[in-house]
């Protein structure tokens, strides 16, 4: 069985929403499920990809096969240098999803 790889799109800040781990939750269930699967932070949640922050999903996110991307624009715009990142995540432009687009991936944005 062929699956359509996913890029999940999360934007909510970590600290401030009741549905913070809605995207980490789907990323690890696609993963479990061998779905192809990247999680890319933006806008204010990316506040949750620096180093010691609080939100610490990301060792298990990554050890199990999600990709996980930072919006490097989100990072400026935030004072986040990518060398603050938590093992496992990566800046990257936002030209990222329009490249998954093009080369069919569903996008969820959350």
């Amino acid at each position: 069985m062929t699956t359509t790889p996913t890029l999940l799109i999360d934007s909510r800040d970590p600290f401030a929403s009741a549905d913070g781990g809605f995207a980490r939750e789907l990323a690890l269930a696609l993963a479990r499920a061998d779905v192809p699967v990247t999680l890319f932070y933006v806008h204010n949640a990316v506040l949750g990809t620096r180093r010691g922050a609080k939100v610490k999903p990301h060792a298990e996110l990554a050890g199990s096969g999600v990709t996980l991307l930072a919006d490097a624009f989100s990072l400026a715009e935030r004072g986040i240098d990518a060398q603050q990142l938590a093992a496992g995540v990566a800046a990257a432009p936002l030209d990222v999803v329009i490249d998954k687009l093009l080369a069919g991936w569903h996008v969820i944005w959350h």
